[in-house]
């Protein structure tokens, strides 16, 4: 008896341990691939999808480890370098290239800056650009995703954690759907990140181990690196579809309510003359006036200089002026 109860109970251990991993099995599978997830979106499209949601809170949350890691200059400096590189691929690559095709360059440097850019933890390139060209469409109307007219909260990031919204918009995109390495980027998007803190951390390891003057560690780059760089370099991106519809001048007579903010400026590399932007969205400079700083042009300017890039399309002067509604210094 003693061995039929011992069997009996090592089989639905063993059966319950079937299960659990099959169920983890299920949950990676669905947060790794994104083809996966798409498949189970069709119920409740309106809702927020968890899956997506708590690791996007635990991003949050690990910023508060900062307390335990400390401070070091050489750990804020990863971090701005960090924000600078990645906001650099999602204004220069995913949003004035992926999306507008504002210049050429070849197979290379975009692969090199849409893995870069996935690394920020906001989707893929092919996902980015179809999201952003139905923005253009339907700008600030009832069909925009994430027009302020929706509400602030929506428009700053519930519209990206619904469900409805995870799937890419497919048939906006189908000349970066060509490229299979493109693919494979918007497929395990969440890979990208992963590898950028798993650098981090060696990177922090070493120097702890050879620079001990650096006064860092692997966890510590991991923290200020990773995380808080993600964090500020996502809630900035996200405020150019909150705030800059809402806040700053209109310089030009758009469809929508885009705005020109020079803090937005400043802080997205050039992203915030978003009128200026929405009047011209195949220019490649969105900084139209000289007083207008737009870093990301100034970088794609030196690219274009090494050959890196090519064929860069500039401002229609004759559509500024037909939609000039005020003069500007």
């Amino acid at each position: 008896m003693i061995f039929v109860h011992g069997f009996f109970t090592s089989g639905f251990l063993l059966w319950c341990l079937i299960l659990i991993m099959n169920y983890m099995k299920q949950f990676l599978t669905k947060w790794f691939d994104n083809t996966q997830s798409q498949l189970q979106l069709l119920d409740n499209p309106d809702a927020i999808d968890w899956t997506r949601i708590i690791p996007f809170i635990a991003i949050h949350l690990a910023c508060l480890f900062v307390f335990v890691v400390g401070f070091s200059w050489t750990a804020f400096m990863v971090c701005l370098f960090t924000y600078v590189i990645r906001m650099f691929s999602i204004t220069a690559f995913y949003h004035r290239y992926f999306s507008h095709k504002t210049f050429k360059t070849s197979r290379l440097v975009q692969f090199i800056f849409a893995a870069i850019g996935a690394t920020a933890t906001q989707r893929g390139p092919i996902w980015w650009a179809a999201h952003h060209r139905h923005h253009h469409i339907h700008a600030d109307s009832e069909h925009d995703t994430h027009s302020p007219k929706h509400g602030f909260w929506h428009s700053h990031l519930k519209w990206f954690l619904m469900k409805k919204n995870f799937p890419t918009k497919s048939q906006y995109v189908n000349d970066l759907k060509k490229y299979p390495e493109l693919n494979f980027i918007d497929r395990f998007d969440i890979l990208f990140p992963i590898l950028l803190a798993v650098a981090l951390y060696v990177l922090g390891g070493y120097l702890q181990q050879t620079q001990p003057q650096l006064n860092t560690s692997g966890w510590q780059l991991v923290i200020w690196g990773y995380f808080i760089s993600t964090v500020l370099l996502s809630h900035i991106t996200y405020c150019i579809n909150s705030l800059a519809h809402v806040f700053g001048f209109r310089t030009y007579a758009t469809k929508d309510d885009s705005r020109n903010n020079f803090l937005l400026a400043i802080l997205t590399m050039g992203e915030g003359w978003h009128n200026n932007h929405h009047c011209c969205p195949g220019s490649v400079k969105q900084g139209f006036k000289w007083w207008q700083l737009d870093l990301s042009y100034y970088v794609l300017f030196v690219m274009n200089k090494l050959g890196l890039i090519w064929d860069l399309k500039y401002p229609n002067q004759t559509v500024l002026n037909k939609k000039a509604i005020r003069s500007s210094s």
